[in-house]
């Protein structure tokens, strides 16, 4: 089981999560338990993010089970629940995904919404519903739950990885890996900050996806490490 978080909004962690799904083997599925910026349709709410996900998984899941939360206005998910009067909480957010068969995939991925950090109201974070899930996992599976950092290549994205993976770390998860993912097309010097973090990052290095002006899961792939190598690397460093 993966938690996909990012650098930073619009990092490109749905690309990313997509085409990790693609990859994958057997039965998989992918998961956005919050989403902000959603289109109300005849069916409800709707998220771009989500079904780029339900696109890429297997096993039938609802577009409730894959996307429970849900808020219309693009605006930071707390907000976007005080206004509609929803209490965020992260055990909210972790019942939601032990509500569906998660437990029994053979690939499992979740998607943060923003960054680590990503506030849920009440001194909360996303990030703490990763560590319930990670302990709850461990309990059940003997297993843990590894992150997965895409680092949005731009200015900054130096310091931005860097403070994202001690806080990672600070909170007692794994990174199974991080992906380079350029969302500027005209970042300077991109090799040579692709070097740089090359250096600092301690977890697996897992690709680099140029800018791709027509982006699509299957096309990300082919930048990205297999799956298989993923879960290897992880293993590895339990």
């Amino acid at each position: 089981m993966y938690f996909v978080t990012g650098t930073d909004t619009d990092s490109g962690k749905t690309l990313i999560s997509s085409a990790l799904l693609s990859l994958a083997k057997g039965k998989k599925c992918g998961f956005k338990p919050i989403a902000s910026g959603c289109v109300l349709t005849p069916d409800g709410l709707r998220n771009s993010d989500a079904q780029a996900l339900m696109a890429q998984s297997n096993m039938g899941l609802s577009y409730q089970q894959v996307n429970p939360i849900a808020f219309e206005p693009a605006i930071a998910p707390h907000i976007a629940a005080a206004q509609a009067d929803v209490i965020l909480s992260a055990s909210k957010v972790v019942e939601t995904l032990l509500a569906t068969p998660i437990l029994t995939a053979d690939f499992a991925l979740i998607e943060g919404a923003g960054g680590w950090r990503l506030p849920l109201g009440n001194h909360q974070y996303l990030s703490d519903s990763v560590k319930q899930l990670d302990a709850y996992v461990q309990t059940q599976n003997a297993e843990r739950v590894g992150v997965i950092l895409v680092v949005g290549m731009k200015l900054g994205c130096l310091n931005h990885a860097l403070l994202t993976q001690q806080a990672i770390e600070a909170d007692g998860l794994n990174i199974a890996g991080w992906v380079a993912n350029q969302v500027d097309a005209d970042m300077s010097e991109i090799t040579a900050n692709l070097s740089s973090l090359q250096q600092v990052m301690t977890a697996p290095f897992l690709g680099y996806v140029p800018h791709l002006p027509q982006a699509n899961a299957q096309l990300a792939a082919k930048y990205i490490q297999a799956v298989d190598s993923i879960a290897q690397n992880d293993s590895l460093s339990e």
